[in-house]
């Protein structure tokens, strides 16, 4: 695995993800020194048409779908891995994302106070070796478990004042504030951060990118 990961740094592969947990874990912890390029996808699939697990894999592979076909009409080169993510919170039958207001995400945190969900991240591995300009996809999706203490109305407000909810789906971040709400989990902690590291290494394929791990 860990030789994979030096094969991979040498690959120059892309992560189609502005979202800085994704990053962090990317360039910092498997220092894998991926180009950043964000999806321009609109995440706008319809909810009623998948389950939870459908939804985030085919959102992951249309984010990775949209860079890896933009930079080709950019004139670049296939690149030879576009990867490509997507977490969103489940609770019960209810998908949710990132709040829309501070409103939504206090609707959000008193619906998981004291209850289990699951947290779903899809990932999208795209290999520019396919024929002509199709890549090779394999898409693949992790859940893990989270347990809330019961979450107090104040508490809840307060920690809506501080803007960390905002820009994470189900309104918390594990690895902030939101920690504090968490009795425990089952599964990969870095799943619900944003991406299941554990899960990726064990995915990914350096053979396909033509590099031999040393």
């Amino acid at each position: 695995m860990l030789s994979d990961l030096n094969a991979l740094r040498t690959a120059h592969i892309i992560l189609a993800s502005g979202s800085p947990r994704r990053v962090d874990i990317f360039n910092n912890v498997l220092q894998l020194q991926a180009r950043v390029e964000p999806s321009r996808f609109e995440e706008n699939l319809d909810k009623s048409l998948y389950t939870p697990v459908e939804y985030v894999k085919e959102t992951a592979r249309q984010k990775a779908l949209e860079v890896f076909r933009r930079l080709i009409a950019e004139g670049e080169a296939p690149p030879k891995l576009v990867v490509g993510a997507d977490t969103v919170v489940v609770s019960g039958e209810h998908i949710l994302e990132k709040p829309k207001s501070d409103d939504h995400a206090r609707a959000m945190l008193i619906g998981l106070s004291g209850t289990s969900h699951q947290v779903c991240t899809g990932v999208a591995l795209l290999y520019g070796c396919g024929e002509g300009n199709s890549p090779n996809e394999h898409v693949f999706a992790e859940t893990t478990e989270v347990e809330f203490a019961p979450l107090d109305p104040a508490l809840i407000d307060a920690y809506i004042a501080t803007g960390e909810p905002m820009d994470k789906a189900g309104s918390y971040g594990i690895q902030g504030l939101g920690g504090v709400f968490v009795k425990g989990i089952r599964g990969c902690y870095q799943n619900v951060v944003g991406f299941p590291l554990h899960r990726f290494c064990a995915e990914v394929d350096a053979a396909r990118l033509g590099i031999q791990a040393s």
